[in-house]
């Protein structure tokens, strides 16, 4: 029986883990991070043949099946709780407020964060279209700078895979 938990617990860990590599590795694919990405296809490779080969080898054991499928499942869940923590890469931010917006942008070019603004229009009238390129790191204080100043602001956040020139945030290099 020690045996069968065993083996279940080590399906469970390995495909937690490779499936979490996983999900790392096609994120940093889609943000165009070739190497890392190449690297963690290696690690991710070696470990999902480990947990598989536990599972095919003994496919009388309905348990070994079950752990597998939760361990991807699971992996799936941390892949993407630990990308968001990492939070790499900038995002694009479009924050769509009534005409008039001055305020707003100084209150943000006060905290650092670089806006170009459009005129547009919109159902009601005029708008104005914010746009802030920044490190995600950076994007919930930026909302919640927004929030707190226009609650009604229509915003729209957009990964931008490469970015080039222009005035970003600087981080805080004292934390």
């Amino acid at each position: 029986m020690a045996e069968i938990v065993m083996t279940a617990l080590l399906i469970f860990v390995a495909r937690v883990t490779d499936v979490t590599l996983g999900t790392l590795r096609m994120l940093m694919l889609v943000k165009g991070r070739r190497l890392p990405s190449a690297v963690i296809g290696f690690f991710e490779v070696i470990v999902y043949i480990i947990a598989l080969s536990r599972v095919v080898n003994q496919l009388d054991r309905w348990e070994y099946l079950l752990v597998y499928a939760l361990g991807f499942a699971f992996g799936n869940i941390l892949g993407i709780q630990l990308e968001e923590k990492m939070a790499l890469g900038y995002v694009g931010v479009e924050v769509v407020v009534g005409a008039k917006s001055d305020d707003l942008i100084s209150l943000l070019r006060d905290n650092g964060f670089g806006v170009t603004l459009t005129e547009g229009w919109g159902k009601d009238g005029p708008k104005d279209i914010l746009t802030v390129i920044m490190g995600r790191r950076q994007l919930p204080r930026l909302m919640e700078l927004v929030n707190d100043h226009d609650s009604h602001s229509f915003t729209i956040v957009m990964d931008a895979r490469k970015t080039m020139g222009g005035y970003y945030k600087q981080r805080n290099k004292s934390k």
